[in-house]
């Protein structure tokens, strides 16, 4: 993979003057130093709660044959500064450390180097919701003509892209990033890392509204995105959201918009939910209309496809290449059926919550067959919008679910909304936590039951699927 040359370079701007370092091989770049081993370069950063200086013996210990560091620690054959680009007197040996004045900033550095080293096309999708099952299936289009690479799990932010970029090999054709956000200005520096040809922007919700304050700041933010396009790329933009079509007049790129607006270029008609068997549909574009049926769950999926679709049509790729990469069942993510206990179905969709994907899981659950009850957690960083939020997903419970249990303290504000809304009291539970939730729904479900577990990543709330799922 990279050497100590390259390296150098990346974080200095020029090469170092020992012919050993084109020699020296970094295996792979890690930030944590249980993942170290023979041959990686791990990097040390400072979090809210450790600090990677206190690791770095650890991450030697394991086989690293070098660290990022940004004051002087134990354990290295060699030292570098790169805040001086200062190479040591003598040929170098192993480990070394290389100081930086920010480790953070070296990182990014490295992988935009490395990016800037490989011809290869980079995807970047943002949105308040829906990024991840978005990429996941976008992925898989592009996998049945290229080789792709793609962010795993919660790789989206100043740490998570860097590190998904440094894995680059040569035969990589596609990469495509999910990008996350809390400020102003972070899709724009993820941006400028990554240099994306083609932006996908989902959705602008109130996720984030505690940091940036309103919708219209959080648009700002997510069209970080679109402004930094290249002229000859593509925005795709998600023509049924208003703050997201409006994108367009930032773009510097083409644009392709898609939804189910008559007006969109790549749009879906004649949905038809089948509950757990997935989601048919018509897909249309420039007069041709296909005949689509996707694993993924519920109405809502649709705009994931058409996404995805879009971003098949920009790169070149074939229709048959397109649906083949749609009906592919790894492309379904984080909304996951599972068998329950006594007979029951839990849908898994515990990772995270917006009043948004509150109310499109719930419609799924109005879908499905069987007594439905929903388990909701708090939904966090709402900000203003909380009560208004949680109110929102209450009223839409009390319509869908025939029984309702709410985890954390602002969840009763969901709780009190349905009750209000005419789901009779004793169908509803408010619980402190997943313990009391599961002790709960222990003693409630039964043969056909469907419950939907949903929630912000912050409660864990995958802990009550995998309590109640049926090995």
């Amino acid at each position: 993979m990279l050497t100590l040359a390259e390296v150098w370079e990346a974080i200095t701007g020029k090469r170092p003057p020992y012919e050993q370092a084109e020699a020296i091989r970094f295996t792979e770049v890690v930030v944590d130093s249980r993942l170290a081993r023979p041959g990686s370069l791990f990097v040390a950063l400072k979090g809210e709660q450790t600090d990677g200086h206190d690791y770095v013996r650890d991450a030697l210990q394991r086989g690293a044959l070098g660290a990022i560091v940004e004051r002087q620690v134990s354990g290295c054959a060699s030292s570098w500064s790169a805040t001086t680009r200062r190479a040591p007197s003598k040929a170098p040996l192993t480990p070394i450390c290389l100081r930086a004045k920010h480790s953070l900033e070296a990182l990014q550095r490295l992988a935009a180097y490395w990016r800037s080293r490989h011809a290869v096309r980079v995807i970047g999708i943002t949105g308040s919701t829906g990024k991840t099952t978005t990429k996941e299936t976008i992925a898989s289009v592009l996998g049945m003509a290229y080789r792709t690479l793609k962010s795993e799990g919660n790789y989206n932010n100043e740490i998570g892209l860097p590190l998904t970029l440094l894995q680059l090999e040569p035969e990589h054709q596609r990469v495509v990033l999910e990008m996350g956000m809390y400020q102003m200005g972070e899709i724009a520096q993820l941006a400028h890392i990554a240099r994306p040809q083609v932006g996908v922007v989902t959705n602008v919700g109130p996720s984030h509204l505690e940091r940036l304050g309103s919708l219209a700041r959080i648009a700002q933010a997510k069209a970080e995105l679109v402004e930094a396009l290249p002229g000859d790329g593509y925005c795709i933009l998600n023509a049924d959201d208003p703050r997201v079509l409006a994108m367009a007049e930032r773009a510097p790129s083409r644009v392709m918009t898609y939804g189910l607006d008559p007006a969109s270029q790549v749009r879906a008609s004649n949905i038809e939910s089948r509950g757990l068997e997935g989601v048919r549909f018509q897909l249309h574009y420039e007069g041709e209309t296909l005949h689509v049926k996707i694993p993924l769950l519920g109405r809502h999926s649709v705009h994931t496809a058409l996404a995805a679709a879009a971003v098949g049509l920009v790169e070149g790729e074939s229709w048959e290449q397109i649906i083949a990469g749609l009906r592919d069942i790894s492309a379904q993510l984080r909304l996951i059926a599972r068998p329950g206990v006594n007979g029951s179905t839990l849908i898994d969709d515990s990772y995270n919550a917006s009043p948004d994907s509150s109310l499109a899981a719930l419609n799924l659950l109005a879908e499905l067959p069987g007594r439905k009850i929903a388990v909701l957690g708090d939904m966090l960083e709402l900000g203003q919008y909380e009560e208004k939020g949680h109110a929102l997903v209450g009223r839409r419970a009390a319509a869908v679910a025939d029984a309702l249990i709410t985890v954390g303290p602002r969840a009763r504000i969901s709780a009190e909304e349905a009750r209000l809304s005419g789901l009779p009291s004793d169908r509803i539970i408010s619980v402190k936590d997943n313990a009391e939730a599961i002790q709960a729904l222990r003693k409630m479900i039964g043969p056909g039951d469907v419950v939907l577990i949903k929630g912000s990543r912050a409660l864990r709330m995958e802990e009550i699927v995998a309590q109640l799922e049926r090995r």
